[in-house]
């Protein structure tokens, strides 16, 4: 496959860039303890430069260190001493002939009050933000004139260090937003009111970089198409305020949605369509003459290509696609789109990069590890040694394809005739259609790595003696919990529902486990049968990003489902279910003539103390090792296989 349009040169400003991807801002936590670029962030935009960015934003970038904390680690443009490691990061950049803006940003009251010390949080009105919940103090008309200036200072750093631009973060109900905003901004002062004093604080910042930076300094804007929050911007008002702030003379516009208190729309989970948000940007461009980046949830090169003939935006904004494959835009012009890992929306960054934690990726086990754990840093030492794979699923593919770069001679066994083994399951839930995708992707790395796969053939011992094997990885999945008590043999097993095996409709059925194995097979099952959830805990999807179980759960009472938590399973009977309460010494009952059970699964170690007997060198990855998610046996896996007899 081709794509002219996305691999057509581009001009933003006085800039030509080499391509229309645009990797944008995206929270890293990569960034030194005192806002430096570190050499891992270097590393991580660099990687994405090499991999087909024509134009990189970077995450989120301090300039105020008052009240202007979004995250720790956070690149910073507060003071000179940031400029020596920008213009590394600069430098790191252009070396892939693809050019870097510095995004200045500022939370406003999208922050908590502990990141500032014990300082108040900050705003244009005392509005509070829901999602944060603690109240602002709404700035000084003087403080808001000198928070200009601290993004003025931010951008003439920037300059400073070589960088090519800058953006200014007015979206996300961030606090540029927060003064463009009905909804935030309350004030009397010659910063609220109409229209034009609600403009006034993004116009003395934009003024301000444009005196000292000169008039050719391009400017990007990051703002919302559409609030969807209550009294927030909509669309025309949103359109209003491109074409002012055309009219200001900035460089080029970057349309995104929401808010923090909007929910999903900010930052969409998998149940969100490729290009669901593109009218947002395609307004906008047919009313602005200056070029419009968009972002718009793009997973495949074609439908970025689409964007592009369409005419929806100028710029395609790929963000999360470059988390999972920091080679999207080099597979895509080679014109590889199988072998691209592509986000599957499970929303793992962000519930991580919550935690306070720098972000990490599902699918791609070196996020912000490149430095140290990259492709560079595999010691080929292998020198054609075998090594026994039994298991194909994402765990075993994935150690596979980390020893074949090694230089090992690694020989997969599965047992079944395709790849994927549990994922095979995992995709199909409702909106788990990607997980397919990254199946694809696998195979298409061990294709082209040359990995020999042995379908249908189970690992023996006697199978690894005969490849000469120096070590043995036992990747064979875990075995579903089925707890001893009183009718348990009647009750099915949630993936024998998911595989087809066994079917339901009509039935009312009780789904024991709460999980994202119970919530997912719940939904599969609500639109054919009156669905129950029975969980012993007091919350359900405990692990999942909080949008995507809000959404799930929404679906599933949607479709009449129910939820019941504090209750444990105890016995199962002719047509109904005994549950014990939690939180007394009461059982009770419930009418079931279906129970599934998706209680997880334990580690299956039987096949590795065979092994263990006859090789020196067995390692056990996914849920072999340990139960748990997609992300966490992928991740075991490379690492395993990364120190493997080195």
């Amino acid at each position: 496959m081709s794509y002219p349009k996305l691999f057509e040169k581009g001009r933003i400003g006085r800039l030509e860039l080499k391509n229309r991807i645009v990797m944008p801002a995206m929270g890293t936590g990569f960034a030194s303890s005192t806002g430096e670029a570190s050499d891992e962030i270097i590393r991580y935009y660099a990687d994405r430069a090499r991999g087909g960015a024509g134009l990189i934003i970077t995450e989120i970038t301090r300039i105020d260190e008052e009240t202007g904390i979004g995250t720790s680690n956070q690149l910073c443009a507060t003071d000179s001493k940031h400029i020596p490691r920008l213009v590394r990061l600069a430098e790191a950049v252009h070396a892939y002939d693809s050019k870097i803006f510095v995004q200045l940003h500022h939370p406003g009251n999208e922050t908590p009050g502990r990141l500032l010390k014990g300082k108040q949080i900050v705003s244009a009105s005392e509005v509070v933000c829901a999602t944060i919940g603690e109240k602002p103090r709404a700035l000084t008309t003087e403080e808001v004139g000198a928070m200009a200036q601290k993004f003025v200072k931010g951008a003439y750093i920037a300059m400073a260090a070589g960088i090519d631009g800058v953006e200014i973060h007015a979206a996300h109900g961030y606090l540029v937003n927060q003064f463009l905003s009905p909804h935030t901004n309350k004030r009397t002062d010659k910063y609220g009111g109409d229209f034009f004093n609600r403009m006034r604080f993004i116009t003395e910042i934009i003024k301000g970089i444009q005196f000292t930076c000169g008039p050719g300094f391009p400017i990007s804007v990051r703002m919302d198409g559409n609030e969807y929050i209550p009294d927030g911007l909509t669309e025309e008002e949103c359109i209003h305020i491109a074409r002012y702030l055309e009219s200001l003379g900035i460089t080029c516009l970057n349309i995104s949605c929401g808010t923090y208190e909007s929910g999903a729309t900010i930052i969409e989970p998998a149940c969100y369509a490729e290009g669901w948000k593109k009218h947002l940007a395609k307004n906008i461009k047919a009313n602005v003459k200056i070029p419009v980046i968009a972002v718009n949830t793009v997973k495949h090169p074609a439908f970025a290509e689409s964007l592009l003939e369409e005419g929806v935006s100028d710029f395609v904004g790929i963000g999360r696609g470059f988390l999972a494959d920091p080679e999207w835009g080099k597979k895509a012009k080679e014109g590889k789109d199988d072998s691209i890992r592509k986000c599957i929306g499970c929303m793992e960054c962000f519930r991580i990069a919550n935690m306070g934690r720098p972000i990490e990726c599902t699918v791609n086990p070196i996020l912000g590890r490149e430095l140290h754990f990259g492709d560079g840093q595999l010691k080929k030492n292998g020198a054609g040694r075998a090594v026994a794979i039994a298991g194909g699923g994402p765990a075993g593919m994935q150690a596979a394809a980390v020893l074949a770069k090694r230089g090992f001679k690694p020989v997969l066994f599965e047992k079944s005739g395709v790849l994927g083994g549990s994922l095979n399951l995992a995709d199909k839930p409702p909106h788990k259609e990607l997980i397919t995708e990254l199946i694809k992707a696998q195979e298409e790395e061990l294709k082209e790595l040359g990995v020999e796969i042995r379908l249908n053939t189970e690992a023996t011992v006697e199978a690894c003696r005969e490849i000469g094997a120096a070590g043995v990885f036992i990747a064979v999945g875990g075995t579903p919990i089925v707890p001893p008590l009183p009718g348990i043999e009647k009750a099915v097993k949630a993936e024998d529902v998911l595989s087809g095996k066994v079917s339901l409709s009509g039935k009312k059925a009780a789904v024991i486990g709460g999980g994202v194995t119970g919530l997912e097979t719940a939904e599969f099952l609500s639109g054919d049968n009156e669905v129950t959830v029975v969980e012993m805990l007091n919350a359900v999807g405990t692990t999942l990003y909080p949008s995507v179980s809000k959404l799930m759960l929404k679906r599933i009472a949607d479709n009449g489902g129910k939820i019941l938590t504090g209750h444990a399973l105890k016995a199962i009977g002719d047509g109904e279910i005994e549950l014990s309460v939690s939180a007394t010494a009461f059982d009770t009952s419930m009418k079931a003539d279906a129970v599934v059970l998706a209680l997880g699964v334990r580690p299956n170690r039987a096949l590795a103390a065979e092994f263990e007997k006859e090789f020196e060198h067995v390692l056990l990855v996914g849920d072999a090792s340990a139960g748990g998610t997609i992300r966490e046996a992928m991740h075991a896996a490379y690492d395993k296989a990364f120190v493997f007899l080195d």
